[in-house]
C-alpha cells in the first residue's frame, strides 16, 4: 500500500513546539537584554533569566493545555450531535451527505452511491470528516500539545540564557540579542523545513518579531540605572 506522509499530519505538536521555542528565546533573551541594559549584577541576571524559563514554560503548558482541552469539548459536543442525529433521522443524514458530494461535483446518482456506501461502512466517521472537517490527525491533544509546548519554550529559553556565561561585560545585551536572532532564524528555518512552507518567509517573519521586542526591552533597560 502506497504511503504519505504530509505536514498537515504534523500540525498539532508542531504548531505547538515552534510557537514554545520561538516564545523561549523572545521572552527570556527579551528579559535577559532588558535587565542587562539596566547594568545589574550576572547573578540578578540569570536569576531573572531562569525564573522566566520556569515560569514561561509553566505557562505555556497551562496555555496550550486549557485552549487545546476547549477544542477538544467542542469536537465532543459534536461527535455527540452527529451521533444523536444519526441514530434519529438516518436519511436525513444520508440526504445531507449525498449533498455534499453533490457540492464537491459528484452527479445526483453518484453521490448517493458514495453516500449510502460510505454510511454502511462508517456513517460516524464519514460525517465528521465530510460535514465537519474532523479528521484523527487533526482532533485536538491537549496533553501532546501542552508538553510539545513547555519542552520547546525550555530549549528555546536555554539558549539566550547560555550567553550569559560567555559575555559579563556591558555588551552582553547586544551579545544575547545576536545570538537570539540567529536562534530564532534556525527555528524558523528548521519550522518551515518540517512543515514543507517557504524557508526565508519564516526566517524573516521570526527574526523581525524577534529584533522588534529585544530593542524594545533594551531601549526600557538602558532609560534606568540598577546598583549590583
Amino acid at each position: 500500500m502506497h504511503h504519505e506522509t504530509h505536514a498537515a499530519q504534523r500540525v498539532g505538536w508542531l504548531r505547538a513546539a515552534i510557537l514554545g521555542a520561538n516564545d523561549g528565546i523572545v521572552s527570556t533573551a527579551s528579559l535577559i537584554a532588558g535587565v542587562a541594559a539596566a547594568g545589574a549584577a550576572q547573578g540578578s541576571i540569570l536569576i531573572t533569566g531562569t525564573a522566566g524559563l520556569v515560569a514561561g514554560a509553566m505557562s505555556m503548558a497551562a496555555g496550550e493545555y486549557v485552549s487545546v482541552s476547549s477544542q477538544r469539548d467542542a469536537e465532543k459536543a459534536d461527535i455527540a450531535t452527529e451521533k444523536h442525529e444519526l441514530a434519529n433521522a438516518p436519511d436525513h443524514e444520508l440526504e445531507e451527505l449525498t449533498q455534499i458530494y453533490q457540492q464537491r461535483g459528484l452527479d445526483r446518482a453518484l453521490a448517493e452511491e458514495v453516500a449510502r456506501q460510505l454510511t454502511d461502512h462508517d456513517a460516524l466517521d464519514s460525517h465528521l470528516r465530510d460535514e465537519l472537517g474532523l479528521t484523527h490527525d487533526a482532533r485536538a491533544r491537549p496533553v501532546q500539545a501542552a508538553a510539545a509546548s513547555a519542552a520547546s519554550f525550555s530549549v528555546g529559553a536555554a539558549l539566550p540564557l547560555a550567553a550569559v556565561f560567555f559575555d559579563r561585560g556591558a555588551s552582553l545585551p547586544w551579545t544575547v540579542s545576536a545570538a537570539s536572532l540567529v536562534f530564532l532564524a534556525l527555528l524558523g528555518a528548521l519550522g518551515a523545513w518540517v512543515g514543507n512552507a517557504p524557508m526565508r518567509r519564516a526566517v524573516v517573519r521570526v527574526t523581525f518579531w524577534g529584533a522588534m521586542a529585544m530593542a524594545a526591552t533594551i531601549a526600557i533597560g538602558s532609560l534606568f540605572e540598577v546598583v549590583g
